[in-house]
């Protein structure tokens, strides 16, 4: 054979099993891809088919599917830390519980002490505080009072807070305050219906036999707290300035300071102002101190920079949670007499104002002046307090039978058992006017001027 014609055949055979590997090649693709294809179809097939079958199970209402429906172990609703946690149930006791916070500075022991008697029940609980400004002599005089004082150590419902709290004024402090009262009533008060805060300047109008009576009478989740979302000029002079409360890391009281800055108004919550006495229910208390959806701690951090937050505070929270906001009744159960429109503090009572006390039909008023004589006509013919300060009640009795100054006393017979007189009748007629149709519902967290 030719050389030339050896090379061609020999090139032609080359290029045969060089195609012919290709072709095999390819034929291996085809088949890796047919395969590949018919894995994808069963992958979507067989979600098909389940879901088929499901249906068909459903629609022939098979036992198999519904045992597992029984146990739960298709679909789990997801648990939540919040959901867990909830509020103390409502009390059912014919007789409601009041827990007291009573505050006061430099030189309101004495007033502090009778305010004290004059709301004081061997039913209800108590806690007093002097701030630090208070000098330790005068403190450690209110300890002295209330471990000597032979009722309150025998029942042992008064507690006086022992670590004081430096409370500025106007400052976000009074607020930080009153959430510690709360708690330490909250932990050690036992249980309770209603908070209700005064300071060494308040003074009731009605005994706690007439307040017991009349708060028998009403559902124990309203709460007494006047409130508006008309802000007003409260807007540029409490809500946009932005300041710092040294009563949070100073032991020495001062005046507030002032950043230069100003702030919008949040867009998270809408605010709320009023007055900064109120009664608040249990229920209300114990979500602003465990706060479980975050919302009064977001609040808090709001106001501690906010002009005169104990007017805005709880205002603020109460209305802004659905659970609450139409529990509100709007009154602070205060008769304050105030210049038109209001200054920053209300008049000091006096005699004049005694007669627009009772017929105000409140169950407290404010502001008081040390040993204003006002409070002796009070005593005398609105509480009928006794000698030493206390106002009588089924519950008390004197150690020889006498009421003279100086006596000891005992608490006998059920402290359940309460007496109402004429300051019930009063209270009631409020209270009605409250609950009203005209006033309750109307009232609840609107923008209707104070």
């Amino acid at each position: 054979m030719p050389l030339e014609l050896e090379k061609c055949t020999n090139n032609v055979s080359r290029i045969s099993i060089i195609n012919s590997n290709k072709i095999m090649d390819l034929s291996t693709k085809i088949i890796q891809i047919q395969k590949t294809k018919k894995c994808f179809f069963l992958l979507v097939l067989l979600p098909l088919l389940v879901l088929l079958s499901l249906i068909t199970s459903y629609n022939s209402k098979t036992k198999l599917y519904k045992t597992s429906l029984d146990q739960k172990t298709l679909l789990k609703t997801p648990e939540f830390v919040e959901s867990k946690m909830g509020i103390s149930p409502i009390s059912k006791n014919p007789l409601p519980k009041i827990a007291y916070l009573i505050s006061g500075s430099r030189g309101d022991g004495e007033s502090l002490k009778r305010t004290l008697k004059a709301v004081y029940h061997p039913w209800n609980e108590y806690v007093v505080h002097l701030d630090l400004e208070a000098p330790p002599d005068e403190r450690l005089d209110l300890i002295d009072f209330v471990e000597k004082e032979s009722v309150f150590r025998e029942v042992g419902n008064v507690r006086v807070m022992a670590k004081s709290n430096l409370v500025t004024y106007r400052g976000p402090t009074m607020v930080s305050n009153t959430l510690h009262g709360m708690a330490i009533l909250l932990k050690e008060g036992g249980t309770w219906d209603w908070f209700i805060n005064l300071s060494a300047s308040d003074y009731p109008l009605v005994t706690q036999d007439d307040l017991l009576h009349v708060l028998s009478t009403i559902p124990r989740d309203l709460n007494f707290i006047e409130h508006t979302s008309d802000i007003g000029w409260k807007e540029f002079h409490r809500a946009r300035p932005i300041l710092i409360d040294p009563g949070f890391y100073s032991s020495q009281k001062s005046d507030i300071f002032w950043a230069p800055e100003k702030r919008g108004l949040p867009t998270a919550f809408k605010l709320y102002t009023g007055s900064a006495w109120m009664m608040l229910s249990r229920p209300f208390v114990e979500y602003c101190l465990w706060g479980w959806d975050n919302l009064p701690r977001t609040i808090l951090m709001y106001y501690a920079n906010f002009l005169s937050s104990p007017e805005g505070y709880f205002h603020t929270v109460i209305c802004n949670v659905e659970e609450f906001k139409n529990t509100t009744v709007n009154h602070d159960l205060h008769f304050i007499s105030w210049d038109n429109p209001p200054k920053q503090h209300p008049h000091f009572l006096t005699s004049e104002n005694y007669k627009s006390m009772v017929n105000s039909n409140a169950p407290f008023a404010r502001k008081f002046g040390k040993r204003e004589a006002v409070l002796d006509k009070i005593d005398s013919e609105l509480l009928r307090s006794n000698s030493n300060g206390f106002v009588p009640g089924k519950w008390l009795a004197t150690e020889n039978g006498n009421d003279t100054v100086g006596s000891s006393y005992r608490v006998v017979n059920d402290t359940s058992e309460i007496w109402p007189g004429p300051g019930a009748d009063r209270l009631k007629n409020l209270v009605r006017k409250l609950l009203s149709k005209e006033n309750f519902r109307p009232r609840q967290c609107t923008s209707v001027p104070l």
